[in-house]
């Protein structure tokens, strides 16, 4: 995905979590909500998870140098496993904490008026820029992929991760909405804060869903199967490859892969030609996979051949 692309996303959802969490704390001032208050954390503590992805965004696009010759691609999820670390810690426990309080010392609602209305302007916001990541994922999705199978296969944490934020902001906003009514309804304070201690459960699994992801990627994570078979099919169509024996992958960052590849050469190449075959299969990976990382480890059927290793 292309970088401008990634940094609108982000922005977006700064902005947006920025404006709802003030209009947020001052409608809980207002009505004495504690779910209000509990998603005013919440939008705070998304706006501080957006500003660190940006600081990561930047952070990765370093370029190699002899500490780390392939670059700092990585770092993005580092910093995107540090958000999900926040937003479970600071997000989800907090919210849970002032939702027990609120159970263990009920406070009555005032007028609820302007907690509807914040809550339904802080929903369309956060349609917007969940909207909005949406299309910049679907929009790089294969042919037939489901939203889920391209939000589970996105290396991008600028999208996915704005997209588990603002997707558990609606749900947490659904919950409040649902508290502050049946709490004014029933003139029950402890529904308020049971709906609190809800959001923070919301928060607390969206962030383990977070950093299972960027623990994978962190740790590196193979590229999809479909594309580990296409580059299998792609060096067995080359006429002097007789076999594939590895095919080894690992996403380096958001469109960034390293590949290393174990391939058999017909008996009767010379030496010369199979660097002419290696640097034609390199060319036709390259076209298909932009920003790929490629090493051959290649041998003939012959004992005396030796390996050659392309980088």
């Amino acid at each position: 995905m292309a970088d401008s692309a990634n940094r609108f996303v982000v922005f977006v959802a700064i902005s947006a979590n920025l404006g709802i969490a003030i209009v947020k704390f001052m409608a809980a001032g207002l009505s004495g909500s504690s779910a209000l208050l509990s998603e005013g954390i919440h939008s705070m503590v998304d706006t501080g998870n957006q500003l660190l992805l940006l600081f990561g965004i930047h952070r990765s696009q370093r370029p190699p140098d002899a500490e780390h010759p392939f670059g700092y691609g990585k770092e993005l999820y580092f910093w995107s496993l540090l958000v999900a670390l926040l937003l479970f810690s600071a997000g989800g426990a907090a919210a849970i904490f002032e939702g027990i309080d609120h159970l263990l010392h009920p406070e009555p609602l005032e007028d609820p008026f302007w907690a509807y209305v914040v809550l339904a302007v802080a929903a369309v916001l956060e349609a917007v820029s969940w909207s909005i990541a949406l299309r910049e994922l679907l929009a790089h999705r294969k042919p037939g992929m489901s939203s889920w199978h391209a939000l589970r296969r996105s290396h991008d944490p600028s999208v996915y991760t704005t997209i588990f934020e603002d997707t558990a902001a609606l749900l947490g906003l659904a919950v409040a909405f649902l508290g502050v009514f049946f709490s004014h309804v029933f003139g029950n304070a402890h529904i308020d804060g049971a709906a609190s201690v809800v959001i923070g459960v919301i928060l607390c699994i969206m962030a383990l869903l977070l950093t299972r992801e960027s623990k994978a990627l962190l740790i590196g994570e193979a590229a999809y199967p479909e594309m580990v078979s296409d580059i299998t099919a792609m060096a067995l169509h080359e006429p002097g490859i007789v076999a594939v024996h590895r095919v080894l992958t690992m996403v380096m960052g958001p469109g960034e892969m390293l590949l290393n590849l174990d391939v058999q050469f017909r008996q009767s190449l010379s030496a010369a030609e199979v660097a002419v075959t290696v640097t034609k299969l390199e060319n036709v990976i390259c076209e298909r996979y932009p920003h790929t990382r490629i090493f051959i480890e290649a041998k003939t059927m012959r004992a005396d051949a030796g390996r050659l290793s392309t980088p």
